[in-house]
């Protein structure tokens, strides 16, 4: 395998330079909102922006080095170095607690967030797998170890708990359907274990992705459904209320497709089409089941949450008030912004939007530069991911394109996730702006992640497998 001549003979100066913009745009709203008149000095270590900078400068240390060690050892070393970082993840629950949750390995100020750097680890090892099996082959071992990879550290999470990271490991599912990792194998296995059904192939598993958003609209729909009480104009008098109505509408819905399938499919393959109805029936049911008991389960601050969320209830001075808060510190920017360091509403000494310079740094931006200042910054992100996808498409390795993917997914959910908390299109989940918001843990795993594709691109002419 011959090497690049030049260390950054093909380096991607157009990406990193993207990162340094946003890295320092960072530092400098951190500086604006956690500003002390007492220590006014950006290099005062003593303070939020202080740290920030320090953060900063080692996230870059380890970023040269990640850069200098050879591409060929991250997926070499895969095993091991996410073997590692499920080691934290168990060894950070018996840490003590942080905010209620069991998540940071270290004293003080000075701790880390094991699940941050578990997303490298996954993403690196899901490559290697996923680079190492021929997908035109697959089988049901192959669908549950590259499940299993993602799932096993997800569950570690979920016992910190952060829900936050758990959700952002659902954006491996997106890697997968990319490559062309099916579920076929699995559900037929299941499907053709029931007595007289026998299928080939399954549109199903191939489409894992798109059922998926069904699946999470028919959970959204029975959350609405199964709090209203539902009159059927058709049948004066008649009301249905509750979860009944959200089964009543699936029996209705499935009913017009299997009418729909049996009119288009020809005759042999009628059966079929009751088959795919009545297993269709079944498991909307059971989710939607599972999705109301699940609902009534959860601790009464979480289902508040959701409920705040689907505009079931409000609350805007009370469980809603970080996200209400942070509407108004936004909107309070107007078109162009108050201006630096002019930021009254989501300042920390006004202290109307808590977690300002962390979750909600969002916020103090698109009060200081208004519209203009927020369209230029979610620019810079979709430029960013844009220019991760065109890297990610131009590799011979499948190693290389996957893990890229991984990170373009990685960074879409945070900055995804993290604006729309802050103007009230998602719920409040405690995930940070990539490159922005104050804190050593996401500051180092993104830069390392963001050097590791880059040191991978650079050799991209040099690798393939």
């Amino acid at each position: 395998m011959r090497k690049s001549d030049s260390l950054t003979g093909n380096f991607d100066w157009i990406l990193f330079a993207v990162y340094c913009i946003l890295t320092l745009m960072g530092v400098a709203t951190v500086y604006s909102t956690a500003f002390n008149e007492e220590h006014p000095h950006l290099l005062d270590f003593s303070q939020k922006y202080g740290k920030q900078v320090i953060w900063v400068l080692f996230s870059l240390f380890l970023g040269l080095l990640v850069f200098l060690i050879d591409s060929d050892i991250y997926k070499k070393f895969s095993i091991p170095i996410y073997a590692f970082t499920l080691v934290l993840l168990v060894v950070v629950l018996f840490m003590p607690a942080v905010n209620g949750a069991h998540a940071w390995l270290g004293i003080g100020s000075m701790g880390i967030q094991p699940a941050e750097f578990a997303k490298i680890g996954t993403a690196i090892l899901l490559a290697r797998f996923l680079s190492s099996i021929n997908l035109k082959q697959q089988n049901i071992q192959t669908v549950l170890i590259a499940n299993g990879i993602i799932i096993i550290p997800m569950i570690l999470i979920l016992l910190q708990p952060d829900a936050g990271t758990f959700v952002v490991f659902t954006s491996f599912l997106f890697v997968m359907y990319r490559e062309g990792v099916t579920y076929d194998p699995l559900l037929l296995k299941l499907v053709n274990a029931i007595p007289g059904v026998k299928f080939r192939e399954t549109w199903v598993g191939s489409h894992f992705i798109p059922i998926l958003f069904v699946l999470i609209f028919l959970s959204v729909a029975t959350l609405l459904i199964s709090n209203q009480t539902i009159e059927l104009s058709f049948l004066p008098g008649v009301q249905i209320a509750g979860i009944y109505g959200m089964f009543f509408f699936l029996f209705l819905f499935i009913l017009l497709g299997y009418f729909f399938m049996r009119a288009i499919f020809p005759k042999r393959q009628r059966r079929r089409a009751l088959i795919i109805s009545v297993i269709a029936l079944v498991l909307a049911t059971i989710l939607t089941g599972t999705v109301n008991v699940a609902f009534q389960k959860l601790a009464s601050h979480q289902k508040d949450r959701i409920e705040l969320v689907l505009g079931l209830k409000e609350d805007p001075d009370g469980d809603d008030y970080n996200r209400n808060r942070a509407m108004a510190a936004v909107g309070s920017g107007g078109f162009s912004g108050k201006g630096y360091r002019k930021a009254s509403v989501s300042s920390v000494e006004s202290n109307h939007v808590p977690e300002s310079e962390t979750d909600f740094i969002f916020c103090p931006f698109a009060e200081e530069w208004g519209f203009l200042g927020s369209i230029v910054l979610v620019g810079l992100y979709l430029f960013m991911l844009l220019r991760i996808v065109i890297i990610a498409e131009r590799q011979r390795s499948t190693f290389n394109r996957v893990y890229a993917y991984a990170v373009a997914m990685i960074l879409f959910y945070h900055f995804a996730i993290n604006i729309g908390m802050n103007i009230e299109f998602a719920p409040v989940i405690g995930i940070p702006l990539p490159f922005f918001s104050y804190g050593g843990s996401s500051m180092m795993s993104f830069s390392i992640m963001m050097f590791i594709l880059l040191k991978l691109d650079s050799q991209r002419k040099d690798v393939l497998g």
